[in-house]
């Protein structure tokens, strides 16, 4: 099983269009140490040859460019990507759907019914494709293994967690299971794991057990502190007000990961452009590397 990190960076990239904090000025100008990154999207196969894309981000044009593999080049119109996985409706995971709209048979899109709803209600994303190449939804299904066409090798898992659905929902401020995912990569031919959860806001039981079987683990890496936003003048919002659990602190991230054996790989995705840990000579960056965590970047490969 090969994953490519096509997009490391939270909603809004490193750096941010419009953001000055101490990352993303200092990325501008050079004076710190750090990567460019686009917004959060992986894409996995077990055969080298098709893939499935998880999210699809506004950047999504630009990481296609940057990993060629998904243009083969076998006819006139072609791709490489069987299938797109949608982990939850926020406009930073599905806007690039427009960008792939030349597709020339519908798009097997698989997602939550609650994910279905919000891109169709609130934001009607489904219906204005349906002008263009079209949408085959698939149910994700939130007890068991499901299977995805043409996807050789690897099977998925997905389960729900706690966040809440984007501004847009019909049902923001009531959370329904299946609003956000998290989902289990799984090599069908050794039996190797790989749990991906960019937006993890609450570490509950069935999630950890998750994560205890996982060979690698991807999880949420958007802020160090809890108050990071606030602190920064840029949010009134907490981390996990956000649905992302932070990475310091008591019970942050840092403390979960410890816990999981030292065989298991741990690596940090979906990073905010205020987060410290961008800055590869920070205090925040050393303290990762004391942990045995990695910080994702775009172009990033793991194989399991």
């Amino acid at each position: 099983m090969r994953i490519r990190v096509l997009g490391a960076a939270a909603g809004g990239g490193f750096p941010q269009w419009n953001c000055n904090c101490p990352n993303c000025d200092g990325l501008r100008k050079g004076s710190i140490r750090a990567q460019a990154r686009t917004q959060s999207s992986i894409a996995v196969s077990g055969d080298n040859e098709h893939w499935v894309l998880f999210n699809a981000s506004p950047d999504v044009l630009q990481q296609l460019r940057s990993f060629p593999e998904l243009q083969p080049g076998r006819a006139l119109r072609d791709t490489a990507i069987a299938a797109i996985v949608l982990i939850d409706a926020q406009i930073d995971h599905t806007t690039g759907l427009y960008m792939l709209r030349e597709h020339r048979q519908p798009w097997p899109v698989w997602c939550t019914p609650g994910v279905r709803e919000d891109l169709s209600v609130g934001n009607p994303l489904f219906g204005v494709l349906g002008h263009y190449a079209g949408i085959d939804w698939h149910e994700v299904p939130l007890a068991g293994a499901f299977s995805i066409e043409r996807a050789t090798g690897l099977g998925f898992e997905a389960l729900s967690l706690t966040s809440n659905a984007p501004p847009y929902s019909p049902h923001r401020d009531r959370p329904q299971p299946g609003d956000n995912i998290g989902v289990s990569l799984i090599n069908t031919k050794n039996g190797k794991r790989v749990f991906y959860a960019p937006g993890l806001g609450e570490m509950e039981p069935h999630v950890w057990a998750a994560m205890e079987r996982a060979d690698c683990v991807l999880v949420d890496g958007t802020l160090w502190t809890d108050d990071e936003m606030i602190r920064l003048g840029a949010s009134q919002k907490t981390s996990r007000a956000m649905g992302h659990l932070p990475q310091s602190g008591a019970g942050g991230m840092l403390e979960w990961l410890d816990r999981l054996p030292a065989t298991t790989r741990k690596v940090l995705i979906h990073i905010n452009n205020t987060n410290p840990i961008l800055d590869e000579d920070s205090p925040q960056r050393a303290s990762l590397n004391a942990h045995g965590i990695e910080v994702a970047f775009d172009g990033m490969e793991i194989e399991l």
